[in-house]
């Protein structure tokens, strides 16, 4: 995804209330706004429904959206804010009822400090920002094996390729991953 492309097909949304460009901003930015949400919330049913109503308030406010400088920031704030919400909606309503924290939820940790939880946003904000800028069919594999724990051998079928492949192509995004995030 790059700023161009997001920029063209909201001029395009804006202008012309056009679906298809909307569809295309939807292609482009859908895996990187489930990334982020699936980072707070843990839970695909959660993190579909938080990035679904994204584009919803991203759609009903269309005409606005050339005036920000960063779209990038933009959306992952936006995102993120609305994962929060979300945790506080589910908060609030398992307080009727047990409440269970989640361990694996990073703004449950009461171990961890504001600053601690500020850096590993940033971070983490800095790796999907590195993410989308890998080649195509090197992100592909390097989510595939690294993010999704699927073997070489699960990869290499899906993508018709073969297992010398995923790894020349796990190791490019590695090393492109390092050389950005450093």
């Amino acid at each position: 995804m790059t700023e161009q492309e997001v920029r063209r097909f909201l001029r395009q949304m804006r202008e012309t209330d056009s679906q298809i460009a909307f569809k295309h901003f939807y292609d482009i930015c859908y895996d990187r706004f489930f990334r982020i949400a699936y980072y707070y919330l843990r839970r695909e049913e959660s993190a579909r429904e938080v990035v679904l109503d994204v584009f919803l308030k991203i759609w009903q406010k269309k005409e606005a959206l050339y005036q920000i400088a960063s779209l990038e920031d933009y959306f992952f704030i936006l995102v993120k804010n609305a994962s929060i919400n979300h945790m506080e909606k589910e908060r609030k309503t398992a307080d009727c009822h047990t409440v269970e924290i989640s361990e694996e939820n990073p703004l449950t940790d009461l171990a961890e400090s504001p600053e601690d939880l500020l850096i590993s946003e940033e971070l983490f904000s800095r790796y999907v920002k590195a993410l989308d800028r890998l080649p195509p069919r090197c992100r592909e594999v390097f989510v595939r094996v690294r993010e999704e724990r699927q073997t070489y051998a699960q990869v290499a079928e899906d993508l018709n390729i073969s297992t010398k492949t995923v790894d020349a192509q796990l190791q490019k995004a590695i090393h492109r991953l390092k050389e950005m995030l450093l």
